[in-house]
């Protein structure tokens, strides 16, 4: 049976934080283990600032009705990489198939991360997320594939499972080529609703709790009318350049099915239609764009839509590209 023994080093040279559980290297399950790609999951337990690794025992030991470890290493709410195994785990199951990764037993074809947040009303750090992406990179080279070959286990699942929660598993595989080819995510800054300073609505804009798929703690809602009535995210863009500009929203089937969102770049003002009914609760590319640098409002939600149904304004993302 194979084993990666060089994991440990790979994540250290990529720059990412590791600490070493116990005797790593031999700690796995009996069975064949030739890994060609790196399967994503969640654990489903609330990570902390002061709790950043509660699944920690539970992917070492494993449970009554699946015995450990569990994967190759947990992703803590810090982005510290908690190294277990160097061999075979129980993390995948069966693989139904998935881009380059064919089906059959998803333990011998996957390397697993486990990032500790529970998926449900808690989506991973940005620490969690850059260091997962910088050590997906380090290791799909290692192997010598490419991008294509990170997957989420959402994707490979059999049995219905939703790992992980609250990501663009293309994007994520956007990044990892980025990252990959000597790049990297670059800047990125997120604005929701709620960020003092960073988010301007009128009067005629509700605030609602109503949608667990929110980012944070609530949302603004508004009315479509044939006026601009802007809802806008304000950025501290760093340079000039190519940014990726995202939203995320909750999904609701009385929202509105063509909200505009409006980007300002260095050409002029771009307007991306999104239909608000569907795919909420992660995020969501609406391009890439040049944008200036400076302090200044850059992205907004309009409520001039013909589309009946309410327009909501939740979060923005922008990345460096």
């Amino acid at each position: 049976m194979a084993t990666i023994p060089w994991l440990v080093d790979v994540l250290r040279a990529a720059g990412v934080q590791v600490v070493v559980e116990g005797d790593w290297l031999n700690r796995m399950r009996p069975g064949s283990f030739d890994p060609i790609g790196v399967l994503w999951h969640h654990t489903a337990a609330t990570s902390s600032a002061s709790n950043p690794h509660p699944a920690l025992n539970i992917c070492v030991n494993g449970r009554s009705d699946l015995p450990g470890p569990l994967c190759q290493a947990l992703v803590d709410y810090h982005g510290v990489f908690h190294v277990i195994s160097a061999g075979r785990c129980n993390h995948a199951g069966t693989s139904g198939g998935s881009g380059p990764i064919p089906a059959g037993d998803g333990n011998t074809l996957m390397i697993g991360w486990e990032i500790d947040y529970n998926g449900v009303n808690q989506q991973m750090t940005t620490a969690q997320y850059n260091a997962s992406i910088a050590a997906t990179a380090a290791v799909l080279k290692r192997l010598g594939r490419d991008s294509s070959y990170a997957r989420g286990h959402r994707e490979t699942s059999t049995t219905g499972k939703i790992d992980p929660s609250f990501i663009d598993l293309n994007t994520m595989r956007a990044d990892v080529a980025a990252k990959m080819a000597g790049g990297g995510t670059g800047w990125t800054s997120i604005v929701d609703n709620a960020t003092a300073g960073r988010f301007t609505a009128s009067a005629n804009w509700g605030t609602s709790t109503y949608s667990g798929q929110r980012y944070g703690a609530d949302y603004r809602y508004a009315d479509p009318v044939a006026a601009s009535d802007a809802a806008w995210y304000k950025f501290n863009v760093p340079r000039t350049g190519s940014y990726r500009v995202e939203a995320w929203w909750p999904a609701n089937a009385g929202y509105n099915a063509a909200t505009p969102y409006i980007v300002a770049t260095t050409t002029g003002n771009r307007t991306v239609a999104v239909d608000q009914r569907a795919t909420g609760g992660q995020w969501r590319s609406l391009g890439t764009f040049t944008l200036p640098a400076g302090d200044a409002n850059r992205v907004a939600v309009s409520r001039w839509s013909s589309a009946a149904g309410l327009v909501i304004a939740d979060a923005v993302r922008l990345t460096e590209v």
